[in-house]
């Protein structure tokens, strides 16, 4: 986690769903928990990435071209780059800094786990998972997950990434579409029904990394049981046949059944259970943040995801200060959210074929049986 709330003092824009502060108010709720004080948990100074990482992914032009826009000069038109007043990605002061700030903590956390110094490291900041390398795009800048990898990959370490934001992972799958190095998974609404309108069965990859990308679209209203089922039924038997050296995962909690811009129905426990299940596959973990736009939900679920982390269950009444400053005073959803018997339905078929297609399209390539 990071020590210092730089990374939460920008402003994208004032009536911009994507709200950074989301990041303080859960460091703020695990110092209520005592999380830092625990044996074995540590804040880490973040710093922010160099050029020179930066451009490991990016372009010159696309990196040249956020500095001098987030320093007012008009000689770059932002409409090239992704970026526009009133849409996903507004320019707006001090942007360059800010996304070199949540970048260079990504990095943190990569060498940190990398070298061996930390077995887990978590940068909430992070996980901005739709950046191109000539573009901005889905509130993201640059591309941390894919710049860490990549630091990762320096090493000699064979990395899998696993996304479970409500939006497809495609930045990085862009990244690695072409590696076998690099095994990336997204859990997601599906492209049918959401931004950014990727992330289908049949995208598996080229060349040497054909079967190393892998995408897991689900129906709308997708509610935990279904989740849990396919992400079972895929991940796991996927990331034991890779054998990774560090897993990168993207723990995005937009696919809260309160998010204003997304349509599944997780509840905070079940994103949890995800987490939990993540955190069993590989010695070696790198966590990152990512969507999430119900700020309750966000605050609440990534408490519990750095508790899991750190091998613990937080209680389920948030501490008393914390309730007294924010009204907060649950961390677990108290009920499941109602969905039509109907569409429950729909969402298990649609689930369980994308699975069976998924099988037959990547298993064989991994040695894995296809029933």
């Amino acid at each position: 986690m990071p020590a210092d709330d730089v990374l939460s003092r920008h402003v994208l824009r004032e009536d911009h769903v994507m709200v950074p502060t989301r990041l303080r108010y859960t460091c703020e709720l695990l110092k209520a928990y005592d999380a830092f004080s625990i044996q074995g948990s540590q804040l880490a100074a973040p710093r922010m990435a160099a050029e020179e990482e930066v451009l490991s992914f990016h372009t010159k032009d696309y990196v040249a071209a956020v500095r001098a826009l987030s320093q007012g000069y008009s000689t770059y038109n932002p409409s090239n780059y992704g970026f526009s007043e009133a849409g996903d990605n507004p320019v707006f002061p001090g942007m360059w800094e800010a996304s070199l700030w949540s970048t260079g903590a990504s990095i943190v956390a990569a060498e940190l786990v990398g070298s061996g110094a930390a077995q887990a490291a978590c940068n909430l900041s992070g996980g901005l998972h739709h950046a191109m390398p000539g573009h901005a795009s889905g509130f993201c800048i640059f591309n941390d997950p894919a710049i860490a990898i990549l630091h990762l990959l320096r090493k000699g370490l064979r990395v899998a990434y696993v996304d479970i934001d409500a939006h497809h992972g495609d930045g990085v799958q862009h990244a690695f579409y072409d590696t076998d190095q690099v095994l990336t998974i997204s859990l997601h609404e599906s492209g049918e029904f959401l931004f950014p309108g990727t992330g289908f069965v049949h995208e598996t990859g080229s060349g040497k990394g054909k079967g190393y990308s892998v995408n897991i679209p689900f129906y709308p209203f997708t509610t935990d049981e279904v989740y849990l089922w396919a992400f079972q039924e895929i991940v796991p038997p996927l990331i034991r046949a890779f054998n990774p050296d560090v897993l990168v995962t993207q723990l995005g909690m937009d696919t809260h059944f309160n998010d204003p811009i997304t349509h599944m129905k997780l509840t905070v426990q079940g994103h949890n259970q995800v987490v939990r299940e993540l955190g069993g596959l590989c010695p070696r973990w790198v966590a990152l943040g990512g969507g999430g736009h119900d700020i309750p939900a966000v605050i609440r679920g990534w408490t519990l995801d750095y508790g899991t982390m750190l091998g613990l269950e937080w209680p389920d009444e948030v501490p008393a200060s914390y309730q007294e400053q924010y009204g907060l005073k649950l961390l677990r959803d108290p009920e499941p959210p109602d969905v039509e018997p109907g569409v429950h339905q729909e969402t298990w078929r649609y689930a369980r074929e994308r699975v069976a297609e998924l099988k037959a399209l990547v298993f064989p390539l991994h040695g894995l049986p296809t029933q």
